[in-house]
């Protein structure tokens, strides 16, 4: 295991040397030390695993106002190319809001296959569902910028322009995608179109949540990643 900085990113590599390198993107509350469960399945079939704290989160939890696109994308744009300085394959695993910033970030990118679990595939959507819940109208947070929601949530006038600006309109990376049917923050419509679309691999793993923990579940997500690389 080697520790490091990219820039000011800190990163974890796991595994033995090797010419390929999965890049691994945490979801929201993790950290780049989730990315040792999959160095475990991945290491022993030739693979090394590149992890990351994304803004406000593991190493950089002490940071506040960052955990955004427009300041993960750059980092992450840095984080692909320290990939490719440094192996001549790589490959993407991401969860998530991960998920969703590997998209705006690695679009157009020669990549190898791209592994994705519960991701985040509508930002725009999930923003106008959250509003919806809050009772927040556009013309509301178009004059206060910022509201705070009662269920914890923050709805930002920046953040939702940013989306409407910056929608994904191609992904060419072979895609496998692991999505639990009880998920609810991606829908399925919304997940078949998108996987229909971009000819992605889709597994549904019938009663799984947006967060795989249970010992089903994270079983489901150790066969499905075993499966996606080796098929």
């Amino acid at each position: 295991m080697e520790r490091f900085k990219i820039k000011n990113i800190p990163a974890v590599v796991y595994g033995g040397a090797s010419d390929k390198v999965y890049i691994y993107i945490h979801g929201r509350f993790g950290s780049k030390e989730e990315g040792e469960d999959l160095a475990a399945l991945v290491c022993p079939l030739g693979y090394q695993v590149l992890s990351i704290d994304l803004p406000e989160h593991g190493e950089r939890s002490c940071e506040t106002g960052t955990f955004n696109p427009w300041n993960a994308v750059p980092e992450l744009k840095l984080v692909l190319a320290e990939a490719r300085r440094r192996w001549a394959h790589i490959s993407v695993r991401a969860n998530s809001i991960g998920a969703w910033f590997a998209l705006l970030s690695f679009a157009g990118e020669e990549l190898g296959r791209c592994l994705f679990v519960s991701p985040i595939l509508d930002m725009e959507k999930m923003i106008l569902n959250m509003m919806a819940q809050a009772g927040v109208t556009e013309g509301r947070l178009r004059d206060e910028s910022i509201i705070r929601t009662d269920f914890g949530e923050t709805l930002s006038r920046e953040y939702l322009s940013f989306v409407r600006g910056h929608g994904i309109t191609r992904w060419d990376a072979p895609t496998y995608i692991l999505y639990g049917s009880k998920d609810d923050l991606t829908d399925r419509p919304t997940l078949e179109a998108f996987a229909k679309r971009f000819s992605c691999s889709l597994t549904v793993m019938e009663g799984g949540e947006h967060w795989f923990h249970t010992p089903g579940q994270l079983e489901a997500l150790r066969r499905w990643t075993i499966d996606s690389i080796r098929g």
